[in-house]
């Protein structure tokens, strides 16, 4: 286990590289496409040991992995909003996943539980404080607000009009943050997301909903944040009153928060646990792994991967990219759309 292609969102990627990988490609995109193997293989400019398809909250963009002679990963970030994941990731040999309290729709009858593994979210290297920062904003909430965020809207829209010292701004959080006494998380979907980590990773003094998928299992209530009950704006508006009145609990709060990340929750650990997972899977005997896969590729197809290939063939307006998933429904891979 020397090489591996990551293609998708980079995530924890560049970390990879300390971790003793001989070779660590990354092929991120933008454009809508899918690919075969040997389009990923021409990519890496190796034959990987192992493949990262990571997700980009988009259509499935990696078509026949289930007959691909390398182990194979899939890493699940947005379950909350894509509902055909659990069904596409039966097609590897093992999956992240990121809400834990998603694990257990990932288990079925070709990945068991015990080759589903919880990766939560994290903090990068250069999310970092600036203690020099001025503080300009009571509170503040960095994110999209928009159609598409009713919840999150409504939520902050009432809050604002009784909280006169809270801004709303979309931006570089990494600049924002050090600027905001408290930052404001609100989770439209109940999803614990980035942004606590990332607040948390710039030494601030984080209020957040308590949203499950592991916050309590990582994080101590009061100690390295604060939660409020979800879309609850008087509950909210309370514990930013006590935190206003109380500076010395903020520093606190964002000293303890900042520690907590440097211990257990930057990149370089998502990094190292996967990387860790791979070895045992490796010295488990990879190779009969991945010919159970391989020999299983039709029925893995047949009872999960057809039906949301057809869904996706049926909803796109792109006829090539209709083509490619339909032929893959069939079993047929061709070079990339």
């Amino acid at each position: 286990m020397q090489r591996l292609l990551w293609i998708g969102s980079p995530f924890f990627c560049q970390a990879l590289q300390s971790c003793g990988w001989q070779d660590v490609a990354l092929h991120n995109f933008e454009d809508a496409r899918v690919f075969c193997w040997e389009d990923l293989v021409r990519l890496a400019g190796f034959t990987p040991d192992v493949l990262v398809v990571a997700d980009k909250s988009r259509p499935p963009f990696v078509l026949g992995m289930e007959r691909f002679p390398c182990l194979t990963v899939f890493y699940s970030v947005d379950s909350h909003i894509h509902s055909w994941q659990p069904l596409y990731a039966q097609g590897f040999d093992a999956c992240l996943v990121s809400l834990r309290g998603h694990l257990e729709r990932f288990s079925g009858p070709f990945l068991p539980p015990e080759r589903v593994w919880w990766s939560p979210p994290f903090a990068q290297d250069e999310d970092q404080p600036r203690p020099d920062a001025p503080k300009l904003w009571d509170c503040l909430f960095v994110g999209t607000v928009n159609e598409n965020t009713p919840r999150r809207a409504a939520f902050l829209q009432s809050l604002a009009g009784r909280l006169p010292g809270l801004h709303v701004q979309r931006g570089n959080y990494r600049a924002l943050f050090p600027q905001g006494r408290i930052l404001l998380n609100h989770c439209e979907h109940g999803d614990l997301n980035f942004r606590v980590f990332e607040a948390m990773g710039c030494g601030g003094c984080l209020l957040t909903p308590r949203v499950g998928h592991g916050l309590t299992e990582l994080f101590v209530d009061g100690e390295h944040l604060v939660g409020y009950a979800p879309d609850d704006v008087g509950d909210a508006l309370f514990r930013i009153g006590l935190l206003l009145k109380n500076p010395e609990l903020m520093t606190y709060i964002g000293e303890t928060a900042l520690a907590e990340i440097n211990a257990g929750h930057r990149a370089r650990h998502r990094a190292q646990a996967f990387t860790d997972h791979l070895c045992d899977l490796w010295m488990q005997d990879a190779g009969a792994l991945i010919a159970a896969r391989q020999a299983r590729a039709a029925a893995i197809r047949e009872e999960c991967l057809k039906m949301p290939y057809l869904l996706w063939a049926e909803e796109l307006a792109e006829p090539a990219l209709r083509q490619a998933y339909l032929a893959a429904a069939r079993g047929n891979f061709g070079s990339a759309v």
